[in-house]
């Protein structure tokens, strides 16, 4: 497996899902609960968002293909996809929605520990941690691979990307203390700028894949 690649998989998947981003709005759609009750929140969270990011590994591809979708237009209109998610990322759009969603839920969430109340699964799993970006990110990366080596290693390298992204729930108000608003706007900032041009490559192979450019 070209090691280029599980670099370009890495990034794209990390900047995509933004585990440092998620590590403040998931503080806030935890707050006022236990310490054991936001582990179990975050556990959950990263699981359900794992097997559906799977889900959509191994038959995502054959989905596009049973509606009459080629890879290189799913290509191009992820690419777009991806792009606007770095349009929001540099403008902070997308921490705006992040934390009037955390904001609204945390509201109706405040001091209940139930199940009724629980937001691993909306809206941490679906949509903050496995959202389209990252639905179509996976994909993408797949529909690169060509033998089940290279499928494993894309996988290989979404768990990993899941694992950080819960590890930093675990560690949320720590980092939240360390970094600051300023330090992760600075950061979020950065990986938008990092997925703009992953965006912008992801179009071209899709241009070049259906044969428009040589």
């Amino acid at each position: 497996m070209d090691t280029g690649f599980l670099i370009t998989s890495f990034v794209t998947l990390f900047v995509v899902i933004d585990p440092i981003g998620l590590a403040p709005v998931f503080i806030a759609l935890t707050q006022g609960t236990s310490a054991a009750y936001r582990r179990t929140v975050a556990l959950r969270a990263c699981v359900v968002a794992t097997g559906i990011l799977l889900l959509f590994t191994f038959f995502g591809e054959a989905l596009l293909e049973a509606i009459g979708i080629s890879m290189a237009a799913f290509k191009i209109a992820g690419g777009i996809l991806l792009f606007l998610t770095a349009l929001d990322m540099l403008f902070e759009r997308r921490t705006k929605r992040r934390e009037d969603k955390a904001d609204q839920t945390a509201d109706q969430n405040a001091d209940q520990e139930d199940d009724a109340a629980d937001p691993s699964v909306f809206p941490i799993a679906i949509p903050l941690i496995s959202g389209p970006g990252a639905i179509a990110s996976m994909i993408l990366l797949g529909g690169q691979t060509s033998d089940f080596a290279g499928l494993a290693a894309v996988i290989g390298v979404m768990l990993a990307v899941i694992l950080i992204v819960l590890a930093l729930f675990m560690t949320a108000s720590m980092i939240e203390r360390l970094l600051g608003r300023t330090g992760i706007t600075v950061v979020t900032r950065l990986l938008g700028m990092l997925l703009a041009a992953l965006a912008v490559q992801f179009v071209l192979d899709g241009i070049r894949d259906y044969g428009l450019v040589g």
